[in-house]
Formats: structure tokens, sequence, C-alpha cells
């Protein structure tokens, strides 16, 4: 049986008289790369700040790697890229190198030097996302689609378990987009790097994730992709609140 990295069980959170999250039980297994979609409002960002310790449970038990989220300490474990295409300062004064090795703050602290074993670490998490050759380059002068594998690299860089991605491809270009997906299936394949995505594109979603998770307040659906493509249009849109259907691409 494939080891729990995050248990979620009976999980309920309100902003004031707004519920965000209702009754939600939801796992994530080893090895798993799960997409999660849903409507804007559903309650996405909310599920992953409290994954990431950034908001209280209030309601129903949080466990990560089997360890009760208010007594987890290993952070490292779980790595975490936001949402930054459309919001990242090109004339920012740091190259490829040193935005990554900002991943290893929490190890080594601000204002440290890096070991050798550090500097090594760093290539090699920038070599998983095959940017090694820009290493020295500013990464205001990057495109989008290379800007955020950098970032992807400096969550790699502490050697997580579990990725956590925010929508990453808005703002990124199409053909970018197609290598963005190609990058997270080798960290998931070949690298047994479990991941979960929030994304808009159930369309490409499907060709990649292991299991498709439906979020609208409540947990409307979690399956395999070839379950998600079968629903009927009315069955989307009642989730959805809205008429939807998936249009799905070959890559």
């Amino acid at each position: 049986m494939s080891e729990s990295l995050v248990s979620m069980k009976n999980v309920s959170y309100s902003y004031e008289t707004t519920k965000a999250l209702i009754d939600i039980n939801f796992e994530i297994k080893k090895g798993a790369f799960i997409g999660l979609v849903g409507p804007n409002g559903g309650g996405k960002t909310t599920l992953i700040k409290l994954l990431l310790g950034l908001a209280k449970n209030q309601k129903g038990s949080i466990e990560l790697f089997g360890t009760k989220i208010n007594k987890f300490k290993d952070w490292n474990k779980i790595g975490f890229v936001s949402q930054k295409a459309n919001s990242f300062n090109k004339g920012f004064p740091a190259t490829v190198y040193e935005v990554v090795s900002m991943g290893l703050t929490a190890k080594v602290g601000y204002f440290k030097f890096l070991s050798k074993a550090d500097r090594r670490q760093i290539e090699t998490a920038v070599n998983q996302v095959g940017m090694l050759d820009y290493l020295h380059q500013n990464i205001g002068d990057l495109s989008g689609g290379q800007q955020q594998r950098v970032f992807i690299a400096r969550s790699l860089v502490s050697n997580p378990e579990l990725l956590i991605l925010d929508e990453p491809t808005v703002g990124v270009d199409t053909e970018n987009v197609r290598k963005f997906y190609d990058l997270l299936h080798n960290l998931n394949e070949k690298q047994n790097i479990s991941l979960l995505l929030v994304t808009h594109d159930t369309g490409t979603m499907t060709h990649h994730a292991t299991d498709i998770v439906c979020l609208n307040k409540t947990l409307h659906f979690h399956g395999k992709p070839t379950e998600f493509t079968n629903l009927s249009d009315r069955e989307l849109s009642n989730i959805y609140g809205h008429p939807l259907n998936v249009v799905t691409h070959n890559h």
C-alpha cells in the first residue's frame, strides 16, 4: 500500500459567515499526480493554505506524512510554487543561482555562506528543470516559462517529497505550457515526486494526472482522468455552477 502524504478528514473552513470548504475527505498517496480543478471561489486556494499551514484548521483533521498538522515540523518535505507569471518583477536583480538558493534559507538561514554541498544541491535542482545553461543569467531576462522552471527548482532544492503548484501556467505561452507539463510528468514519473497541481486547464491535465479532484466547496469528484472525461456536460455544469464541457488536448 502506498504511503499517505496528505490526509484530510471531515475538514470544513469558513471565512466569518462564508463557507469555503465543507466536509472535505481527501488523500494524496506517494507517487500521485493530482490535478485539482474547480470554479473560482470553489475553495482551492483555501485548501492549499490549510495544507501549507498558512490557515489554521477549524474543523476535522489534517495529517501530513502521518503527523497531525499542528505537530508537523518537516516542512522541507513540501515544496510550493505559486502563480507568478503575471506579477513577477522583471527588474529583480538576481541570477538563477541566487533565486534557487533562496529555497535553502530555512536550512542555512539568512546571510549565511553556502557549503560546497549546498552549491551542488542548487546546481542539481537547476539541472532537474533543464535550466543549468542559465545558472548565472539574470532571471528577469528569461521568458515566463523559463522563470517558472526556476521557481520550481527553488522548491526542489530542499528535496521535497510533495510539490504543490498553484496555477503555475497563468501567463505562460502555449508552447512553454506543453514543455511545463512534460517537466512535471518527468518529476513525477522519473524522480518520484508527488504532485498537487491547481489548474483550470482540465483538458491538458487529463493526459498527465493520475487522479483528478474537482472541488466546489465540497468534493464533487475524485477519480481517474478517464472517469472525469466521461462525466456528462450536465454533470460538469452542476459541479461548476455554469455550462462547461471538457476539451482534451493531445500533446
